[in-house]
């Protein structure tokens, strides 16, 4: 599966990855925010120069991969919140793998992310022989000595420039990072990091694993009544949980009561779970299927179409169901981390239901990377949406509805809630905010560390600073709570 040895690394790739280790060191120490985008840019230069000089062209779905996955370095920028933004870190990483390795099959998109690893391990070695030629005389001498030089002439005159005026001293202080030798062992790593991180990307670039020839092999095809029963059974069963689904969970709330006995919400959280399991179990059911399936002419194949196609449209409606009963719940309850992330977990599993039912009518060659884009799609959209923001407007709205209002659970909140809360009346605005603007600190970080949701909410507290009255607001609490 490996490629051929990469070419000899290039002056641009060192430099790139250069220029990657030393942005890691000044940017990355502070926080993250868009600074882990102007790290990244450098680094997907050096993989672009890598796979140039190997002679590998970029092609859309490549193009598609590394602007998508630069796109969702722009979350952490944006949000102030950790956990959409670590969502978003971690599928720029996974489109970055597919960029680098030009998968499309689905062992190429599950598996290429180890590539990097074993760029980690190869990209060392390769810039290091690189250099050593490059040692023994050849023309990118001068350029190398030339940027040398220019950065010492940066330093010097701009160390002198600002002895010389407190003004300009004020706006390099705002522009620059601090390059203090207090963090030194930790900006040596980050140095590091950055360096061996942007090779391992373009090593890759250069000689990526092939991961796409691993052949996963069709599995014994069943005989059509040893396939089929089952599923048709299975659909039955689906058909009637659904035709009770249509008449009590859309007929309103009078038919909650009559068909159950149970409040609106208690019938909403008795089964969202298991609808949730059983979608994902649908799916392993349609991936064992397929595997099994008859194909020994035109009418098992339409048999297969017909059997799981059924299943898939039967299970469109338990997604239906799903998220309609979480809608109940929210009504009931308000909204939360968990249920905000559930419900966006199960409309993508609807999707991929979607496409897959696509597939069987058009073909499904381009199956895995539609998924993986739909993926990446979603968490982009999960961090650009601000989850913690919406959160905190929804139940600002349900208080202004109906006075019920879960404190304890806004006060924890990020940054990101700031805007919505500060709609709230007093002492319920305070009493939030308070929570808020200890977590941000009195000193804010540079601006390259900072999201726009924390510059946001700090503009918030400091127009209109909070009154915190601790036992006002533990009052305010049992009176409010819904929980």
């Amino acid at each position: 599966m490996r490629s051929d040895p990469p070419a000899p690394i290039r002056t641009a790739t060192l430099c790139a990855a250069l220029a990657t280790g030393l942005l890691s060191m000044l940017l990355l120490g502070d926080g993250l925010a868009i600074n882990l985008l102007i790290v990244a840019v450098p680094a997907a230069l050096a993989a672009y120069f890598a796979a140039q000089r190997a002679g590998r062209a970029p092609r859309p779905w490549t193009l598609a991969w590394a602007i998508g996955g630069l796109a969702l370095l722009v979350v952490p920028a944006l949000r102030d919140a950790g956990w959409p933004s670590f969502l978003a870190i971690v599928s720029a990483l996974a489109l970055g793998a597919l960029a680098l390795h030009g998968s499309r099959t689905w062992p190429g998109i599950l598996l290429a992310p180890l590539g990097i690893f074993d760029g980690v391990l190869t990209g060392v070695g390769w810039a290091w022989r690189g250099l050593r030629e490059r040692a023994g005389g050849s023309r990118s001498g001068p350029v190398l000595r030339a940027i040398a030089v220019t950065v010492v002439l940066l330093v010097v005159f701009g160390a002198l420039f600002a002895g010389a005026d407190a003004a300009f001293a004020g706006l390099l202080g705002d522009l620059m990072p601090d390059a203090s030798l207090s963090g030194g062992p930790w900006r040596v790593l980050l140095l590091v990091f950055g360096v061996v991180g942007a090779l391992a990307a373009a090593r890759t670039a250069a000689s990526p694993v092939r991961w796409d020839r691993l052949v996963v092999g069709p599995g014994k095809a069943r005989g059509r009544v040893e396939w089929a029963l089952p599923l048709i059974v299975l659909n039955l069963l689906f058909a009637a949980f659904n035709a009770v689904q249509l008449a009590v969970l859309f007929g309103g709330y009078d038919v909650v009561l009559e068909k159950t006995d149970l409040s609106y919400s208690e019938y909403a959280r008795q089964g969202f779970w298991q609808l949730l399991a059983a979608t994902l179990l649908t799916l392993a059911v349609i991936v064992v299927a397929l595997r099994w399936a008859p194909r020994e002419g035109e009418r098992d194949r339409s048999l297969v179409r017909g059997v799981l196609g059924t299943l898939c449209a039967l299970t469109l409606v338990v997604v239906a169901s799903a998220v309609r009963r979480m809608d109940m719940y929210v009504e009931a309850y308000g909204l939360t981390r968990l249920r905000v992330s559930v419900v966006a977990v199960e409309l993508w599993l609807g999707l991929v239901i979607v496409l897959i039912m696509a597939a069987g009518v058009w073909g499904a060659r381009w199956l895995p990377r539609a998924v993986a884009a739909s993926a990446a799609a979603g968490v982009l959209a999960f961090g650009l949406l601000s989850p913690d923001g919406l959160i905190a407007e929804r139940n600002a709205q349900r208080y202004q509805e109906t006075g019920k209002f879960d404190l304890e659970y806004a006060r924890g909140l990020s940054a990101d809630a700031a805007p919505a809360v500060d709609g709230l009346p007093e002492p319920l605005r305070s009493c939030v905010l308070t929570r808020i603007a200890d977590g941000l600190g009195d000193e804010s970080a540079p601006w390259y560390a900072t999201s726009l949701g924390e510059s946001r909410a700090r503009q918030i507290i400091e127009e209109r600073p909070p009154r915190y009255d601790g036992l006002g607001c533990a009052q305010f609490d049992e009176e409010t709570s819904y929980r």
